[in-house]
C-alpha cells in the first residue's frame, strides 16, 4: 500500500471481511451486515512530539463502531484513522 501514506498520528487500516450471515436460509445484504471491528494496519504516520507510534504495518486492531474516515481506492475499502482511536492490538 505506498499509495497512501498516512501523517502524524494517523493509522490506516483495512477493515476484515464481514462475515456471511444467513438466518433461517436468508441470505443478509451487504448493507444490512454489520460493519467490522477489526482490521490490519498496512502504513503507519511518524508519530507527533507529544505521541510515539506504537502500532507498525501488521498489526491486526480492534477499533470503534464510528472510527476513523473511510476511502475507497482501486476498488477495496480502507480506513484512516487517529491512532487514538484504535481501541486494542491483538496478540
Amino acid at each position: 500500500m505506498s499509495k497512501i501514506q498516512p501523517l502524524a498520528d494517523r493509522v490506516l487500516v483495512k477493515p476484515a471481511a464481514a462475515e456471511e450471515k444467513t438466518v433461517a436460509g436468508i441470505i443478509i445484504p451487504d448493507s444490512a451486515k454489520e460493519k467490522p471491528l477489526r482490521g490490519e494496519v498496512l502504513a503507519v504516520g511518524n508519530g507527533t512530539k507529544d505521541e510515539e507510534m506504537v502500532l507498525k504495518a501488521g498489526d491486526q486492531v480492534l477499533y470503534g463502531k464510528y472510527a476513523g474516515t473511510e476511502l475507497e481506492l482501486d476498488g477495496e475499502k480502507f480506513l484512516i484513522m487517529r491512532q487514538s482511536d484504535v481501541l486494542a492490538k491483538i496478540q
